[in-house]
């Protein structure tokens, strides 16, 4: 195991992913519910930011957001990747992309736990009333506040990386020796986020709105969505 304290907490982060998913693998209820509790908040994403995702200025970003972070997909490749070659990703990469990996390791194994949690606390069908009682039941307010300033650090360092061309050419002649590494997914992760958060053309206005409408949904769901806002927010969307 690489002895880089970055590196060790990377694995660390990915150790932890990979002890839920074997979790649920253990039970299928579980990942199925997992699996419904993902799509409701990539539901709850794309509801709470129509207008980003309709903005042309914006809707990249958003876009990227929705299925990089938010979205139900299987990360599992990605993972695998991390897991195989963290020690030449570490030694390869510039360190303010290693930075950026590590906050996504973190915002990924802290995600998925609470994934977990929350499931837990789910019937076997997922209503967004279930979800808002299985929020209150698991709690973490912290652990909340820490996924979304994770999140929102990813999405700054991107901001920044768009305004050091000499990052971009960097990246960009990374992709033979990613590639060559197994790193072809975290490559495209990278250079995807960099190319939308690039044609946005300045991200604090819409980091800025992000950290707003997270706060007051965190804050609606801690309270238990006492006007109804959360269930009303899904039955506008069904209709």
């Amino acid at each position: 195991m690489t002895t880089d304290p970055i590196g060790t907490d990377i694995l660390q982060c990915l150790a932890r992913v990979d002890a839920e998913r074997a979790r649920r693998a253990a039970d299928p209820a579980l990942a199925a519910r997992c699996e419904a509790l993902k799509a409701l908040q990539q539901q709850r994403f794309r509801a709470t930011y129509a207008d980003l995702l309709s903005t042309p200025r914006y809707a990249g970003a958003a876009g990227f957001f929705l299925e990089e972070l938010y979205g139900p997909r299987d990360f599992s490749q990605r993972d695998a990747q991390f897991q195989r070659i963290v020690r030449p990703l570490v030694r390869l990469f510039p360190k303010e992309l290693v930075l950026t990996v590590h906050e996504l390791a973190r915002l990924h194994a802290l995600s998925e736990t609470l994934d977990s949690a929350m499931a837990l606390h789910l019937p076997e069908t997922v209503t967004p009333a279930a979800y808002v009682q299985a929020w209150q039941a698991v709690g973490q307010a912290a652990s909340r506040q820490d996924q979304v300033d994770l999140t929102l650090a990813v999405g700054r360092a991107l901001d920044v990386y768009t305004r050091k061309p000499l990052l971009r050419h960097a990246l960009r002649m990374m992709r033979g020796p990613a590639a060559a590494a197994g790193l072809g997914a975290l490559q495209l992760f990278l250079e995807s986020g960099f190319d939308t958060f690039r044609a946005m053309g300045g991200a604090a206005e819409f980091l800025h709105t992000i950290a707003q409408r997270e706060a007051q949904w965190a804050a609606t769901l801690f309270e238990g969505d006492p006007q109804g806002r959360f269930v009303a927010l899904f039955a506008s969307n069904a209709g």
